[in-house]
């Protein structure tokens, strides 16, 4: 098939749980014989890496430049009710727009947009060809959870106000998608409740054959987090983690080390917690290493939505997994069979500290988390269903009307 696949973002360097998603997919997809043309905006410029990773599993790329997030017309637009914000950044983009239009003269067999948030330049070019189109959605962002008592004063007011628009705008993006996809069946229900219609789960994944020869090393007492830290619960995640949990642990176990590793690490953070027991880890391309010297991957994650590619890399390597529920949510998993977890902070520092010194019961962990990632997360399924989704959109295409498109928000925005 010819698909014509649109991102906010480059997929390469991986540094997060989207791009990991991306890359993968569009590499499997590839192999299948897929021809894929990627229309990619984003903040950061074309490398030559990049080019060298992406390019071989792609027809064309083509990236264009987003404005600077403190452009004047952003901050405007950031008070109309029409449009969220992550939707203001990503949208409001002529240049992406006209190449989007251009595009669409040719022939396609898929059009894939993934991110309700990068919809707006898009929109009026679908509605009027009546183009069928895919639209998958990785968070919903008006349901993901918020710490709303860490954020100042001054701040709750737009953000409740940004929730109440996210929730107008995805239900306005995924009633005009012939199909809508999400990555979980738990996000799956939740979309197909707002607008009343099935919606189909593609899931996140992982390259279980990267990871099939890492043993975790359970004398080694460390844990490690691996996250992207311009993500918000990421952030939390590790304050959390050193300030309520990680104390209780060295109180009972004084030689337990934690690995926290990931893009944009803040850099006040080497000073607020100067303990030499964290080690702290720029982003790192391949994990295996650092798998293999640590003995429990440790996501103490209290916010977010989707489900969490690095837990699965985690399972993958037979690390076991110490979490909270948010730390896989999306997951079919059970606690205590494919990982041990709890929400509060004394549970999980007593759940660490007594696996350190149960190897049976941390061989079983890692086993049963290993087999059901390998089962049910490998790339593979996720290409699987991802070609069930285009089969399902050409079927849906040929036999039914486009989708009714509703009146365009924000007539004034060209």
């Amino acid at each position: 098939m010819r698909i014509l696949w649109t991102l906010p973002y480059l997929p390469w360097p991986t540094t997060s749980g989207g791009r990991t998603r991306q890359f993968h997919l569009l590499r499997a997809m590839a192999e299948r014989g897929h021809r894929i043309t990627l229309l990619v905006q984003s903040r950061s410029d074309l490398t030559e890496q990049a080019r060298q990773a992406l390019e071989p599993w792609l027809e064309r790329l083509i990236v264009l430049p987003r404005r600077a997030l403190k452009n004047p017309l952003t901050l405007l637009a950031l008070t109309n009710p029409a449009y969220p914000t992550l939707t203001v950044v990503n949208g409001l983009a002529p240049r992406l727009r006209h190449e989007f239009e251009r595009l669409l003269e040719e022939d396609w067999d898929v059009i894939q947009i993934e991110h309700s948030y990068s919809f707006q330049p898009f929109e009026r070019a679908l509605q009027a060809s009546r183009r069928p189109f895919v639209l998958i959605e990785h968070n919903i962002e008006s349901a993901m959870g918020i710490c709303a008592e860490l954020l100042p004063l001054w701040v709750r007011p737009f953000t409740a106000f940004d929730r109440w628009r996210y929730r107008r705008w995805e239900t306005r993006v995924y009633a005009q998608a012939t199909e809508v996809v999400a990555v979980s069946q738990r996000d799956a229900d939740y979309i197909s409740s707002m607008i009343e219609r099935p919606v189909q789960v593609v899931v996140n994944g992982v390259d279980c054959a990267h990871y099939e020869q890492i043993s975790p090393a359970l004398h080694s007492q460390r844990l490690l987090f691996v996250g992207n830290f311009e993500y918000g619960p990421n952030v939390d995640a590790i304050e959390w983690a050193l300030e309520e949990i990680l104390p209780q642990v060295w109180m009972s176990n004084p030689a337990v080390r934690f690995a926290i590793c990931g893009h944009a690490l803040p850099s006040s953070w080497k000073l607020r917690w100067s303990d030499p027991r964290i080690e702290w880890q720029d982003f790192c391309q391949d994990l295996r290493d650092l798998q293999r010297h640590s003995a429990i991957f440790f996501a103490p994650l209290r916010y977010g939505g989707g489900s969490k590619v690095k837990v699965l890399e985690a399972m993958a390597a037979g690390l076991p997994v110490v979490t909270t529920s948010q730390g896989v949510s999306g997951l079919d998993v059970e606690n205590g069979q494919h990982y041990l977890g709890s929400d509060d902070p004394a549970d999980l520092a007593l759940i660490i500290s007594q696996l350190l010194s149960q190897p049976l019961r941390f061989k079983q962990l890692s086993e049963a988390a290993r087999t059901f990632v390998c089962q049910e997360h490998d790339w593979s399924v996720a290409a699987n269903q991802l070609e069930s989704v285009y089969a399902q959109l050409l079927a849906t295409s040929r036999n039914s009307p486009a989708p009714q498109q509703p009146e365009i928000f924000g007539r004034s925005a060209k």
